[in-house]
């Protein structure tokens, strides 16, 4: 907080030195009058003194003596008003070179305030708001201004007197906790932070509160943490694949020869069982790390111009007689054969889809409508088009939002876990974004690619920026 003159201290300290300077001019006129006079009276003085008799002018000598005394100090008093004068002046100037420099401190503070990225609200000890910058408003979605008003007027969506009275009940006096709020957008999250205000004397007069939209950091800091997972993979994936690849290659060829000497009429049906069992479970080993390896590797994108509505239509005649068992309807919404073409790469989009898809129509056990949509989008400025796959399942359960695109993480008993965390790697591969929103009503996952390959950062090695989010 700056600190600066109201307007009535302002106009009294002006009014004080007017009349100060008021005061010496006025006393300067004076005295140079009463010289004036001095010099007159000496005048007569010696003209008298010319008529006097001889014994009697030593003592009009005497008070001749005494007007030249009285003069020169009428001359003292003259310098010393000129002095104080000059003082004045300089005083004035002095002054009003201080509230120049006072109001563009004041006007550099507003500037910084209103320019920073988080919302800034000051209190009183009451509680009530002082000041906030022009941040406030936008974050919070304010009408009118806050300022005179309980803290507590500000915002319905965060309970802030009981989050200011809760720092000021800790031993410094600080707290820092995060909200949520609803917007338009979806819900956003703020990193909120309460400290004491002080005065120059370290008295606490109120309390400063800061508030920061801390959404996307968020979401990019976790995409960080899933990059980091994904690149230790790598090298781990080469490895498992080569030593646990080749002793099931030999084992399922051994199997095989076994079942071929025992293939006669009289064989027991329980080694067959066994048998099958066998082939079974080594077949569904080798597809685990088929999709592991999948997952953890860095290839290069096969980009080719591909029309959307071609790869969607082929994906939903292929899965068409699996919704039907299931009673769910397939809706397709928002494309066109005028569409303009996404440069891809096209088998792993298709990968991509039928997996959003079929997640879909398992979402749906008893009957409901799965529908793709497609429309127009912004991707780090530059233009984008969005799929989006919804369902009228029950939602994802809260407990597992934060885990669907973790490798190896399901709900499904017979799933692997790796579609989800294949499919954003691969959307990310193509510098989009894949998240999804939820709720009791059912989910809808959103994949957003960019129009032209150029805009995708770094796909030749398969990392992207991380830009795929969630929210519920």
């Amino acid at each position: 907080m700056f600190r600066v003159p109201s307007g009535e201290t302002v106009k009294t300290y002006r009014t004080a030195i007017t009349a100060l300077l008021v005061l010496s001019v006025t006393a300067l006129v004076i005295t140079i009058w009463v010289m004036i006079d001095f010099v007159d009276e000496q005048a007569t003085v010696r003209q008298l003194i010319r008529d006097l008799p001889a014994d009697a002018r030593i003592e009009a000598e005497t008070l001749v003596g005494e007007l030249k005394w009285q003069f020169r100090m009428s001359i003292l008093v003259v310098v010393n008003l000129v002095a104080t004068g000059c003082a004045v002046l300089l005083l004035w100037r002095a002054y009003q070179t201080s509230q120049d420099s006072l109001r563009d401190i004041k006007a550099l503070a507003g500037d910084i305030l209103s320019s920073m990225d988080q919302a800034v609200i000051t209190t009183n000890r009451l509680g009530d708001v002082t000041s906030c910058n022009s941040r406030v408003a936008d974050l919070l979605r304010l009408e009118s201004d806050p300022v005179g008003t309980p803290l507590a007027s500000v915002t319905d969506e965060i309970d802030l007197p009981a989050f200011r009275a809760k720092a000021n009940n800790t031993e410094h006096g600080s707290l820092i906790e995060d909200f949520f709020i609803t917007v338009p957008e979806g819900q956003r999250r703020l990193r909120t932070f309460c400290q004491p205000l002080r005065d120059r004397m370290n008295a606490m007069i109120g309390n400063v509160i800061q508030l920061r939209d801390v959404t996307e950091q968020i979401h990019i800091e976790s995409q960080m943490r899933r990059m980091e997972r994904f690149m230790g993979l790598g090298s781990v994936a080469a490895g498992l694949h080569h030593e646990i690849k080749n002793p099931l290659a030999g084992l399922s060829l051994h199997v095989q020869l076994l079942e071929e000497q025992l293939d006669e009429p009289n064989e027991p049906d329980e080694i067959r069982k066994l048998m099958h069992v066998i082939k079974t479970e080594v077949s569904r080993v080798g597809s685990v790390l088929e999709g592991f390896r999948d997952f953890a590797s860095i290839g290069r994108l096969q980009l080719d111009e591909t029309m959307l509505h071609e790869i969607v239509d082929q994906q939903v005649k292929l899965l068409r007689p699996r919704a039907s068992q299931l009673n769910v309807k397939v809706k397709i919404d928002g494309f066109a054969a005028t569409d303009r073409p996404v440069c891809i790469d096209r088998v792993r989009i298709e990968q991509v889809l039928l997996n959003l898809m079929l997640n879909g129509i398992q979402a749906m056990q008893g009957g409901g409508t799965l529908t793709i949509s497609q429309e127009s989008a912004q991707l780090s400025g530059s233009d984008a088009v969005c799929v989006s796959v919804s369902d009228t399942g029950h939602g994802i359960p809260e407990s597992s939002r934060s885990h669907v695109f973790d490798p190896y993480f399901t709900t499904k008993s017979d799933g692997t876990g790796m579609g989800l965390a294949l499919s954003d790697k691969i959307v990310r591969q193509h510098g989009g974004s894949l998240d999804f929103v939820t709720s009791r009503d059912g989910t809808t996952f959103r994949m957003t690619l960019p129009i032209d390959h150029q805009t995708s950062p770094r796909v030749s090695d398969g990392i992207a920026s991380p830009t795929s989010k969630s929210s519920e």
